[in-house]
């Protein structure tokens, strides 16, 4: 789950999701039947809330809130409102309750800031807390911090370190209350929502906690000569982790990511969205307190501009999530030093119902896909393709689940969506709409502000009739918008859904699994669910989970979630004779044995 950050870096400002993206997502040329183009995105693309096509992003989603014009709510001012306002019960906490003097002085106690910035919870658009504020010379520092204490923390015993992510995980659901708070007070997302990051990120801890020592240990090869040459891999901590996390899963995708770097030796110098800031900084506090060395786990809060760079540049890996145009920056950043990078990126992500889908299933399956956190993570559904000859009644049924979904922002359960994170995600949703319904399609369900329940919600929304060149067509709109698009042929059906520069998460429904399967095969995304949204893959921790084209590179989760934090070292130790001429051999001599010995270990299958 994913979303926007700013470039090189910054992630002050919302963008894309994942899984759990940015919506600087350049977009395509359009394409025929409303399909985004496989050509690559253009630079003309508007700038993500979370960044601007160099180093970009200076401004923060809440901060927005102030400057930005009111078109966007004036715009839907003359349509109906559907979805009903979630009850908020009595009693309910509020920021004032959560976010106190003491809280914010325990949680930034060790950041790395000379200055002050603050952030703001998207509800109300007021600030949150006071924060810490990086400079170039305060990451520099973080980072001597982290490398004196990192050879240390390497050098202590795999099962040792693997026991701090186990108590993490139990530490983590004790007190869930307290980060559930957090999560929805800095991103705007309904209390479930934010469940779903304590879910994502306790399954790793366990998964890594139980697994680490069994992805790290040295495993033996057949050496050469077999018998004569013993080979060892061995896997060492690439030293620190430089680590660029975004706004819209602040648990998940800053401390979900960094547990396996944490576990194979490595100690980490984060940058979280200063939005989401206070998400992270409980994050390690918790980690502290499970057994994690301070100095280990260092986190700078600043501008991306400013601070995004000097990570990339101080790091040994960067591991980053946000959108493809940041993306690349950060990839040019990591490549001109000669590291290491895995990037989790934006996606324009399709559901493919096929004609003998479970339409009920399906179409609660619909609004789980498209509208979970407001529709801001990566791997949110955007393109719904419907066989043509069950499409209205799908749409029947989706439109009935979704215009009875409750709106709320209370510190409870009971809401079905919350709200967007930023002004900027509020206008990209109006725009794409708007100019959708100006054009000729047609608005099914939402396609309305709700500025009587916040500033920043809107109605979860469908369109249909969607069509070259509407905007919400190809770009990637990372709100609770999707577009109904109907197929009479399957293979059509995943030539529609490749047709984009994208490869992220898919999603197919069927009875029959053999067939979804076969499907899936097909589609060039990284994971593919069948009779379920994104959670699905996302949440097989054993499986690796990323993109593919302009959705990424390298994976989480998995061998290759925790090995991409190591360097590989082969070990060969030549026993009882040289590999070379021996024994008075002559060279002729010598190339005859090894002639022999090279037909004989193909006779005996040997790898």
């Amino acid at each position: 789950m994913k979303d926007a950050t700013d470039s090189t870096g910054s992630t002050d400002s919302p963008g894309s999701a994942g899984s759990p993206g940015s919506t600087d997502r350049a977009a395509p040329p359009a394409a025929r039947s409303g399909i985004p183009s496989s050509a690559a995105p253009a630079d003309s693309q508007e700038v993500s809330p979370a960044e601007s096509p160099a180093v970009a992003l200076t401004e923060s989603p809440a901060v927005a809130l102030a400057v930005a014009p009111a078109d966007a709510r004036a715009a839907t001012a003359g349509r109906p409102r559907t979805n009903p306002a979630a009850p908020s019960p009595a009693g309910a906490r509020t920021a004032a309750d959560v976010v106190t003097p003491e809280v914010v002085a325990q949680l930034t106690r060790g950041v790395a800031g000379s200055g002050r910035t603050a952030n703001h919870t998207p509800f109300t658009g007021k600030k949150l807390a006071d924060l810490p504020e990086s400079t170039p010379e305060d990451v520099a520092e973080a980072y001597a911090r982290a490398r004196a204490a990192q050879p240390v923390w390497a050098a202590t015993p795999v099962r040792t370190r693997a026991a701090v992510l186990l108590r993490f995980h139990d530490l983590l659901l004790e007190r869930q209350a307290e980060v559930l708070d957090l999560i929805q007070l800095e991103t705007g997302k309904a209390r479930l929502h934010a469940h779903e990051e304590v879910q994502a990120v306790a399954v790793a801890a366990r998964h890594y906690g139980r697994r680490a020592g069994a992805y790290l240990r040295p495993r033996r090869h057949t050496g050469v000569i077999p018998v004569l040459t013993k080979t060892t891999e061995l896997r060492h901590p690439r030293g620190i982790v430089g680590q660029i996390a975004p706004w819209n899963y602040p648990l998940e995708l800053s401390v979900g990511d960094a547990l396996p770097a944490f576990v194979s030796g490595n100690a980490v110098v984060m940058k979280p969205d200063t939005e989401t800031a206070l998400t992270a900084l409980w994050a390690r506090d918790l980690l502290i307190e499970a057994g994690l060395p301070e100095a280990v786990f260092q986190i700078v809060l600043g501008e991306g501009p400013v601070v995004g760079p000097e990570v990339v540049r101080h790091a040994d890996y960067v591991s980053f999530t946000g959108s493809t145009r940041t993306g690349r920056e950060v990839a040019r950043g990591a490549a001109a030093r000669l590291v290491g990078v895995s990037l989790e990126l934006g996606g324009k992500n399709a559901m493919l119902v096929l004609h003998d889908a479970d339409l009920d299933e399906a179409a609660a399956g619909a609004v789980r896909a498209c509208f979970s956190s407001a529709g801001q993570l990566c791997v949110s559904v955007e393109r719904l393709y419907v066989h043509a000859s069950v499409a209205d009644r799908f749409v029947e049924r989706f439109a009935e689940r979704t215009k009875a979904m409750r709106l709320g922002g209370s510190l409870s359960y009971g809401a079905d969506m919350g709200s967007l994170a930023g002004e900027r995600q509020l206008e990209t949703v109006t725009r794409h709409v708007d100019e959708a319904v100006a054009k000729g399609a047609t608005l099914v369900a939402g396609g309305v502000a709700r500025p009587d329940i916040g500033p920043l919600f809107y109605e979860p929304t469908i369109l249909d009739g969607v069509e070259p060149p509407m905007a919400v067509c190809t770009e990637e709109t990372f709100g609770p918008v999707v577009s109904v698009y109907r197929f009479t042929d399957e293979d059509e059906a995943v030539e529609l859904a490749n047709a984009t520069p994208y490869g992220l998460n898919s999603s197919v429904w069927t009875r029959d699994g053999r067939r979804g399967h076969e499907i899936a095969a097909r589609l060039r995304t990284g994971t593919v669910n069948i009779n379920e949204g994104y959670a699905s893959a996302y949440g097989s921790v054993r499986s690796p989970m990323g993109g593919m084209k302009d959705s990424g590179l390298g994976r989480r989760h998995g061998s290759e979630g925790i090995l991409k934090y190591t360097e590989a070292q082969t070990v060969a130790q030549q026993r009882l004779m040289p590999l070379a001429p021996s024994f008075g051999m002559d060279d002729g001599a010598y190339a005859e044995l090894m002639n022999r010995s090279l037909r004989v270990m193909k006779a005996l299958r040997l790898r």
